[in-house]
């Protein structure tokens, strides 16, 4: 057993994975905590595809995609706001509109590039043991970073996520935290961007702090727990997918499915069989 958990991590390009893929685990599984309370899943998703654009350009143009990208996720995330008060549509029909003609637009321009369907696979699915020491430095950076603005504004995220008219009323300036925070889900999806790609991000944001919805009511465990579920669906997503030689990113992804169908079944608090 020892010899089976050791042999993977001899190789330097699966220890990097690892590491690359914890520290993304847990940065995504803190920050999709406050997603799932606050009901953004389908603004997850549609940043995550809106970004494709600044990736292209920056591939096209010989720049950083890691920039490009979160560029890119910075103008979805005031678009939205723009795009749903110009036109008075609500909010998730503005985010459909954006996403969709964004996403378009990067597949339209990585289209150019003869090697476009390669480069497009890496850049939606990931290539976690592609991860280079650079990428780890910069996961590193940009995801301490979102932690540390995360739990330093612990206390006003709360009352976004629960209680806005709250903040409001106490002189909070709620819209600005609103678009810090998506700013700050704009980084975390760039970091996933390099693991698991920025299409199976959203799972990583979602899923962990969904399985942990499901077992708790209290914020500071249900973070904790989304972190471990996270964090354990990283490493054995990626022995299985060294040992059974398939995609890691989506192994990675179904590794954190089966956890949160676990919980769906066996939660003692909401799962099928409690209620029955």
């Amino acid at each position: 057993m020892i010899e089976w958990l050791l042999l993977p991590l001899q190789q330097g390009f699966m220890l990097r994975g690892l590491i690359g893929a914890v520290m993304v685990a847990i940065v995504c599984s803190l920050v999709g905590t406050y997603v799932v309370l606050r009901g953004l899943s389908f603004i997850g998703d549609a940043m995550a595809h809106a970004i494709l654009p600044g990736v292209a350009a920056a591939f096209l143009s010989g720049g950083n995609i890691f920039v490009g990208a979160f560029l890119a996720g910075l103008f979805t995330a005031f678009a939205i706001g723009v795009v749903g008060r110009a036109g008075r549509l609500r909010e998730d029909v503005a985010i459909g509109v954006v996403f969709v003609g964004a996403f378009a637009l990067g597949v339209l321009l990585i289209s150019t590039v003869r090697s476009y369907t390669v480069d497009l696979t890496h850049i939606l699915f990931g290539n976690v043991l592609g991860v280079s020491p650079g990428d780890l430095v910069m996961i590193a950076l940009v995801g301490g970073g979102v932690l540390l603005v995360l739990f330093a504004f612990n206390k006003e995220l709360l009352l976004l996520s629960f209680d806005p008219g709250h903040g409001s009323a106490l002189g909070l300036p709620m819209e600005v935290l609103n678009y810090g925070f998506l700013v700050l889900l704009a980084l975390t999806i760039v970091i996933a961007m390099r693991t698991v790609g920025n299409v199976l991000s959203v799972a990583m944001l979602i899923t962990p702090a969904a399985t942990a919805y499901l077992l708790t009511e209290r914020l500071r465990p249900m973070m904790a727990i989304a972190a471990v579920v996270g964090t354990i669906s990283a490493l054995v997503g990626l022995y299985l997918s060294y040992y059974l030689d398939v995609a890691s990113g989506a192994a990675i992804v179904v590794t954190a499915t089966v956890f949160f169908l676990a919980a769906l079944v066996f939660s003692p608090r909401t799962g099928v069989l409690a209620h029955h």
